[in-house]
């Protein structure tokens, strides 16, 4: 790289329009006036540069995407030309994923149309500063200041006009400084406007400059091109690799192209690019660098950031995505509204077949291919009956393949309107994994968003991060028709892994069926897509045309026209009910009026019962996308029902409800009292109980005193023999039960001492555990398995302030916790530290708490710090 290279000012640039609005034809002039073509070419002659496609030049439209390089002064642009038509509407919006800046063409006759208006949307929601040209200003009846005050009116009151800013500077200066308050500061004190001050406007979108001209007689697109290369500034790149991948189509040898923009770094042939995530991950090497410019291209060795080029030797690429410091994948905001099924001819396998659509689907982002398993069909969906019509032409084209399509049907979207808890809990024999998901509604539009709210103490970051990847892999289906979902956010809140059986599977299972029990709780609303339209009319038809409207469901209001005798009506109606409304148009208007259709977005379905009625789906028969739980007890996995997941669950809900104790205060009261009346002898005798609970003999004898009466007696143990402690008596306010060994070997420093001597490390355990049951002030009960060692009967001493229990032969720790769960759990505040996942459901089914060895290894440490802080220090 020499120095003056440094020295060009390099960006990327695209030219957007309204179909028929003369978006290529300014390309054209742009083209010539740069001096990278020697003849402008004319769509109508069907040799424009950038329409080198044999469908282009049939059917006078721009289809694909294509680049040009123009060398003006010190700038080097690389110019892209885009698609007009709203059903190649996706093929503009994946080229806005690289601009820099962007001209946006307004027909000076027609003025802002509805494509338009999606234009200016998707431009302010990539942010990309906007040039406008106001074409066709040569024809009559066009007025200059209408159109202006339009633009100010509809996008923004920083459209100022340019085109004559140096008839008037005064006027000029004054209106661009409106656009901002320091700067109309600045332009009273010294009654002028920098260059770069007005560079720094239009890149931040508050200023948007407006030229006047006409694209087909080559006036006003000098002054255009001039603007451009002096306002447009010189973008940042970093000096580490990045890039973002746009575009995937193939040269006529059939070799797979990658269209990206370097954001960063220095690309070289032969150099090894890298993607994907987890099991994903990739690594490929470039084969070849081309810069396109119409059909011919070069070959340089290397190319560096502001470039646009495409590559060869990628085959995992693919629109929208981050390469080396650009991470993340940008999701395309408009999407296809319509259904087809694909009617192949006799003798084709509908199998054997897919593959080679899935390479068009490849290369058109607008192009989405469902392959219905069951029914052996392929469908496709798309954004009009003109991309339906494309598409037989590319398929005869490329596969010599003659295909039709059925009726189209819509494509519904399903969202809910109300804030629920998702749970999905996967735990089959040696598998864990439990996902608490919050899915709250969203406005219209908004998509899908996902976010973790979640401790890490409660579950860790890794799998945190995993149940956010198996979110973000799946396109997740309602429960209305199945269709996939939308406008809403999905929060990770709460989870568990089990440290010894949880693999990553598991918490797809588990996530996948949170979403799905979450959605099977909410109310569920059906969405459909909405055209925004514009109809032009004779007056003579209005009063038919708003008949119609109002029969479609739609909204209307009628506007102004400047040509005489018409009408103009602009509202919004389902894509459903006017799809095919444009033939009634043509007829009832004797082919004088004129319907222009955008895609709105989707709103609330209009006949929601009626579609349900007809599609027929039924969400609990979907076993692919399964709404029940897997459980686990004794050993064997059990399904549970999406309604009685909350009964089973091993975490508490996220959304806190107020329970009857909190309605009823005094009744709440009575129960807290109840429950602080066991005091140790009730302890001691239930220890007894169940040590000799397992005897055969039952005349082992048993300790207590006479059970007195109180008022709340469901509230009391059943266990005779039970002593209750009287109002005025201290209580004990819990008992905690420790898996001994569980324990050890899950704490790093028990394990490395159980490595050179086991006795060691339980000695160690339970000097930890008496200094924690003093700052605790508990009934800590320790057990440990003693069930290999034979003829060994249930042991149970005291070890200073704690109780030890070593189990009888056969019977392990995890049984007599268990046991110990099953008879007391309900009736007492009671604890068990473990991180035995099996062990865990049992317990946490018969009402006791859970702490896994990590909870309690962190509890035990904050205790011990306070003490060491508040106790022991002079």
């Amino acid at each position: 790289m020499n120095q003056q290279e440094y020295k060009i000012k390099r960006f990327c640039m695209a030219v957007l329009a309204h179909v028929d609005a003369g978006k290529t034809t300014l390309s054209e002039g742009l083209l010539y006036t740069g001096g990278s073509i020697r003849k402008v070419g004319r769509v109508d002659n069907k040799d424009a540069y950038f329409d080198n496609f044999e469908l282009e030049r049939t059917r006078g439209i721009t289809i694909f995407s294509k680049q040009a390089q123009i060398y003006w002064k010190d700038c080097e642009i690389t110019l892209l030309d885009t698609p007009g038509h709203v059903d190649f509407s996706a093929e503009m919006e994946r080229t806005l994923q690289v601009l820099d800046y962007a001209i946006l063409v307004v027909s000076g006759a027609d003025g802002i149309q509805g494509h338009t208006r999606t234009l200016w949307r998707l431009l302010n929601r990539y942010k990309i500063p906007v040039f406008l040209f106001v074409n066709k200003m040569d024809q009559p009846g066009t007025d200059k200041q209408a159109v202006l005050s339009q633009l100010q009116r509809e996008f923004s009151v920083s459209c100022v006009d340019f085109s004559k800013k140096d008839d008037n500077p005064d006027e000029f200066f004054e209106n661009v400084a409106l656009c901002d308050e320091s700067v109309l500061n600045d332009y009273l004190n010294s009654g002028s406007i920098e260059t770069d001050v007005i560079k720094e406007l239009i890149a931040s979108r508050e200023l948007f400059p407006c030229f006047f001209g006409s694209a087909l007689k080559m006036t006003g697109v000098e002054e255009l091109l001039e603007a451009v290369t002096l306002y447009a500034k010189q973008p940042v790149y970093t000096k580490e690799f990045g890039a973002r991948v746009f575009k995937i189509a193939r040269d006529e040898q059939g070799a797979r192209l990658t269209y990206m923009k370097l954001t960063g770094g220095i690309l070289k042939n032969k150099e090894l690019l890298s993607g994907g995530k987890d099991s994903e991950k990739w690594s490929e090497k470039v084969n070849q660098i081309r810069i396109y410019s119409g059909e011919k291209y070069t070959a340089p060795a290397q190319v560096q950031a502001g470039v646009v080029c495409a590559v060869t030797g990628l085959t995992k690429t693919y629109p929208g995505q981050g390469l080396g410091t650009q991470a993340g994948t940008v999701v395309p905001f408009l999407e296809p509204v319509l259904t087809y099924c694909i009617e192949l001819p006799a003798g084709c396998d509908a199998a054997v077949f897919l593959p080679k659509l899935r390479e068009l689907e490849e290369e058109e982002p607008q192009l989405h291919i469902v392959w219905n398993e069951k029914l052996q069909q392929i469908y496709v969906q798309v954004m009009g009956e003109v991309q339906i019509e494309i598409l037989k032409s590319l398929i005869q084209e490329r596969f010599g393949v003659s295909v039709e399509f059925g009726t189209g049907s819509i494509v519904y979207k399903e969202t809910i309107q109300n804030t629920v808890e998702g749970v999905g809990h996967f735990e089959p024999l040696r598998h864990y994994a439990e996902v608490h998901l919050l899915l709250e509604p969203l406005p219209r539009g908004s998509g899908l968003v996902f976010a973790a709210d979640c401790s890490e103490e409660q579950l860790d970051k890794n799998w945190q991060r995993l149940v956010l990847t198996h979110l973000y892999e799946k396109e997740h289906l309602g429960v209305l028709t199945g269709s996939v979902i939308t406008d809403m956010k999905i929060t990770l809140k709460a989870g568990r892994a089990h440290q010894k059986h949880t693999e990553g599977g598991d918490f797809r299972q588990a996530t996948y069926r949170a979403v799905r029990q979450g959605l099977m709780q909410a109310e569920s609303v059906l969405l459909e897509p909405y055209y925004e339209f514009r109809l032009e009319i004779p007056e003579t038809a209005v009063g038919r045309a708003m008949t119609d409207i109002e029969r479609m469901c739609g909204t209307f209001a009628l506007q102004q026209t400047h040509e005489a005798g018409m009408a103009a009506i602009t509202g919004e109606a389902p894509v459903s009910t006017m799809k095919d409304y444009y033939k009634e148009v043509v007829a009832y208007s004797k082919g004088t009026g004129r319907l222009f259709c955008n895609l709105k977005g989707y709103e609330v379905c209009h006949n929601q019962n009626e579609v349900l009625k007809t599609c027929g789906y039924i969400a609990e028969r979907d076993l692919d996308n399964p709404a029940d739980s897997v459980f686990c007890a004794h050993g064997s996995g059990f399904v549970v029902g999406w309604q009685e997941v909350p009964e089973y669950m091993h975490l508490e809900s996220i959304l806190k409800e107020k329970r009857k104790d909190e309605m009823q205060p005094q009744k709440a009261a009575a129960r807290s009292v109840s429950d602080e009346w066991i005091g140790t002898e009730e302890i001691d005798e239930i220890l007894r109980q169940t040590y000799y609970a397992n005897k055969r003999d039952k005349s082992m004898p048993r300790t207590g005193t006479k059970k007195r009466t109180i008022t709340r007696v469901d509230t009391l143990p059943k266990t005779s023999g039970m002593t209750v402690r009287s109002y005025d008596q201290p209580a004990q306010k819990e008992y905690l039960l420790v898996d001994g060994y569980n324990i050890i070997f899950a704490w790093q420093e028990l394990k490395e001492l159980a490595a050179v001597n086991i006795d060691s490390a339980r000695g160690r355990l339970l000097d930890i555990l008496c200094n924690y049951q003093g700052s605790r002030q508990c009934e800590l009960i320790v057990v440990f398995d003693a069930y290999r060692v034979k003829g060994h009967v249930t042991e149970f001493t005291d070890y200073y302030n704690i109780h030890v229990v070593y189990t009888k032969e056969a019977e392990t720790a995890d049984a007599y916790i268990e046991k110990f769960a099953h008879e007391n759990g309900r009736k007492y505040k009671v604890t068990v530290a473990t991180s035995d996942g099996l062990e865990q459901v049992i317990i946490r089914g018969q009402g006791c708490l859970l702490m896994s060895a990590r909870e309690f290894e962190a509890e035990v440490k904050a205790r011990e710090q306070h003490i060491r802080e508040n106790y022991l220090t002079p």
